[in-house]
């Protein structure tokens, strides 16, 4: 049957919605591919079958590159590559973006511009990676969308200039979170506050001004409670709760560190809300917020003053919550319920950790030991652990699990070690 020049009409443009509309609901429905410490930004990794015990030495060490520059940033694995940024030299204070290949091969370098050389100089963001996009924040404040097949930019937006945020003492921090078609960040400031951007084109999806306070060094995060969606973060001296779709503020907790630096991201589950600074003041230490079932309210349920975890992360696992003392060899468990703590293994110097196929990994922040260990409510043991080879000066860059390999960063320096048979 033949159809008429309407029909054809009619069908064509119902052919190119269909394709329109199918491209829409892939962009709106993409999550990140990497992200900073792990696919829900709680530290855990969903890796299975992994080593249960290391030789002496460590597992096995396939590869690693020197000459990365300085940077306590996390690498991103998407796509069979692996992404990193560093600063070479701190005179220029260019940043580079580095790709590698899994097996070492060094795919391209792409200069940023420049990046942070301030006090405790180096790159800091770990890139988020999403499709064929890389998104990417420095230390002095200029988000980028690049391409992943050759760091090519394709947009960009500067804090200061076209958001005017205000300066912080260390260098912006955070790592970009990305939600469907938004981008989520946090310059700080008295007008910009906390916003979402199109992360396609860098435009502004809404703004918020929050408390307008600078920002910290944390990276948000994104939750659903009860089928609210909601966008939560620190700045210089408040924890705070948006609506993730318009922006609208819905609470703010104060909470107190010496220097302004919040540099733990908030980790969430069954309506409750840990956060962790490193002080001993009223209004610090590691807090349990509840929130109210619409999420528009959110409450003290507990402070622990005594779990001092300045930017080494913590995991909640099986209601207990895990992790280092900053820059001391205490590692805490702590029941979620009522924030007492049950014991303080000082097996280990405190620093990062993450968790995948049911061990913990502690990366001692001081020393540089990376430990496999066992974590229960009764007792933290150490299984196995070695000193990370190659690097200098601070140990702060959280190590990544993906593809069956444990990839530490230690500032110039990038390993990575086999962690199946």
């Amino acid at each position: 049957m033949k159809l008429t020049s309407l029909e054809e009409s009619i069908v064509n443009k119902i052919f190119f919605f269909a394709v329109w509309l199918a491209a829409f609901c892939i962009s709106v429905l993409a999550t990140a591919q990497s992200q900073w410490r792990g696919p829900n930004r709680n530290g855990i990794y969903p890796e299975t079958n992994l080593l249960k015990q290391w030789p002496a030495d460590g597992p096995e060490l396939l590869w690693s590159f020197e000459g990365l520059g300085i940077g306590q940033g996390s690498v991103a694995v998407a796509d069979g590559k692996v992404f990193v940024a560093g600063i070479p030299d701190t005179l220029n204070s260019e940043g580079y973006l580095f790709a590698f290949d899994l097996k070492g091969k060094l795919l391209w370098k792409k200069n940023y511009g420049k990046d942070w050389t301030g006090i405790f100089p180096g790159a800091r963001s770990t890139p988020t990676i999403v499709d064929e996009l890389i998104y990417f924040e420095s230390g002095n404040g200029k988000v980028y969308c690049l391409k992943t097949n050759d760091g090519d930019e394709v947009w960009s937006v500067d804090f200061f200039k076209d958001l005017k945020a205000d300066s912080v003492q260390f260098g912006f921090s955070e790592s970009l979170l990305i939600d469907g078609d938004k981008l989520y960040c946090t310059p700080g400031g008295k007008e910009n506050n906390m916003l979402a951007l199109n992360r396609f084109t860098g435009k502004i999806n809404w703004s918020s001004p929050a408390f307008k306070e600078q920002a910290t060094y944390c990276s948000p995060i994104l939750i659903n409670h009860n089928g609210h969606r909601l966008f939560v973060n620190l700045t210089a001296s408040s924890i705070i709760g948006l609506d993730a779709d318009n922006g609208e503020m819905y609470w703010r907790i104060h909470q107190f560190q010496d220097n302004k630096i919040h540099a733990n991201t908030p980790v969430y589950a069954d309506g409750k809300l840990f956060i962790s600074s490193a002080s001993r003041k009223d209004s610090s230490g590691l807090v349990m917020l509840q929130l109210s079932p619409d999420g528009k309210k959110a409450e003290i349920a507990w402070r622990n003053k005594e779990f001092i975890n300045l930017s080494g992360g913590f995991i909640l696992k099986d209601g207990y919550l895990y992790g280092g003392a900053y820059l001391q060899p205490k590692w805490f468990c702590i029941d979620a319920k009522t924030g007492q703590t049950k014991y303080i293994a000082k097996d280990l110097g405190g620093g990062p950790v993450i968790y995948s196929d049911g061990l913990f990994y502690c990366y001692a922040e001081k020393d540089g030991e990376m430990a496999l260990a066992e974590g229960t409510p009764e007792q933290f043991r150490i299984i196995s652990k070695f000193k990370i080879p190659l690097g200098k000066d601070q140990h702060w860059a959280h190590p990544v699990i993906a593809d069956g390999k444990l990839f530490v960063r230690h500032n110039d320096a990038l390993m990575v070690y086999r962690l199946k048979d």
